[in-house]
């Protein structure tokens, strides 16, 4: 039998760490924590969890982090999980895996809590590899992923994540800023790099800088990429918060080919379309024929939960919501009522701010 070890790093995570450690210990056969450097009592609750706890010097670099918490265990089977992460469905899937030969990077789905307007909260799932087989390594001084060419397949095991909502994001602003600048020195024209720099950037709000690294990415992303979807989803927003809407108009013109089936694509083009019309009056007439129908388009789409970055509701509920309020604006009542009894009926309640934008977490 292949055993599994769970291997974290962790620093300062005294608030998340416990609920990590339980949701995870009933199904991996040890635990292993490096801590880089806490000043809480995070190394003492990991102990006090069963875990065996290591030290390792912060060199800025998850990578080399990550591959000595690796070193720590023989195990076969390797479930990486940060400490605002935790197992919330699917833990007995991992109990099959112990007679499996480690021949492949498990990919599980991680979704991600996010604050949106109106107080609201997002859930965006992503397939993220973190079920490694010994011997497999990670490379990236941050953004960090495994180094091999092994082929990947996705386990019917779901994680929680809340480090994306803002109350708990704020502690770590500007760290990977600065570890993203680091990487790119070595390497200025990563495209992967310039995307996580320009997210890292756009996320606290500063669109004008993180425009240049969302176009530098663009041009050098390979098609086939799994986070091309969520790079064109952000420049667009990016292009909108900045102003520029005939330039966000050509991408998502040069990009709707490839994303007929992604309902994030067409909820954010409506949201886009609708911005464009309130800065230029106008075009009104012309435009809201299109944002009715992108919003349409997501509905008809539906949720796609195995897409790569996706957000929940964008497929349903939220792009509901929006056509009310865009008929409600129209004096159109009739529709506005059918759209938020449908919205209702979907699973989100009725107390949505009166327009739910694109938002990125």
């Amino acid at each position: 039998m292949n055993a599994i070890a769970l291997v974290m790093i962790v620093r300062d995570e005294e608030r998340s760490l416990e609920r990590c450690l339980l949701s995870a210990c009933p199904w991996v056969d040890e635990m292993v924590v490096l801590d880089t450097g806490s000043r809480d009592a995070t190394p003492e609750i990991a102990r006090r969890l069963g875990a065996r706890v290591a030290c390792f010097e912060w060199v800025d670099d998850f990578a080399a982090a990550r591959n000595a918490a690796l070193a720590l265990t023989e195990a076969p089977w390797r479930l990486v999980l940060d400490a605002d992460e935790w197992i919330s469905y699917g833990a007995d899937s991992l109990d099959s895996l112990r007679g499996q030969t480690p021949g492949f990077v498990g990919e599980i789905n991680v979704a991600s809590l996010f604050d949106e307007a109106g107080g609201a909260v997002g859930n965006a799932p992503s397939w993220l590899p973190r079920l490694l087989p010994r011997g497999v390594g990670y490379a990236g001084r941050v953004h960090e992923q495994p180094d091999s060419a092994l082929p990947r397949r996705r386990l019917p095991l779901l994680a929680g994540h809340d480090g994306y909502l803002d109350v708990h994001r704020a502690k770590k602003a500007g760290r990977n800023e600065r570890l993203l600048e680091l990487a790119l020195a070595a390497d200025p024209d990563d495209a992967y790099l310039h995307y996580q720099l320009g997210k890292d950037l756009e996320v606290r709000s500063r669109f004008d800088a993180a425009l240049p690294h969302y176009e530098h990415a663009l041009a050098g992303v390979d098609e086939r990429a799994a986070w091309r979807h969520d790079l064109v989803l952000r420049t667009l927003f990016t292009l909108k918060k900045v102003a520029r809407f005939e330039a966000a108009v050509a991408l998502a013109e040069a990009e709707m080919p490839r994303w007929q089936g992604s309902p994030d694509f067409f909820f954010t083009l409506g949201d886009l379309l609708l911005d464009f019309a309130v800065a230029a009056p106008e075009r009104a007439g012309g435009l809201l024929p299109m944002i009715e129908a992108s919003w349409l388009r997501a509905l008809e789409i539906g949720e796609q939960p195995q897409l790569h970055d996706t957000v929940h509701g964008r497929g349903s509920f939220l792009a509901a919501h929006n056509l009310a309020a865009m008929y409600e604006g129209q004096g159109d009542a009739t529709k506005a009522r059918h759209w938020r009894e449908r919205a209702g009926a979907m699973g989100r309640p009725g107390d949505l701010p009166r327009r739910i934008v694109a938002t990125h977490r």
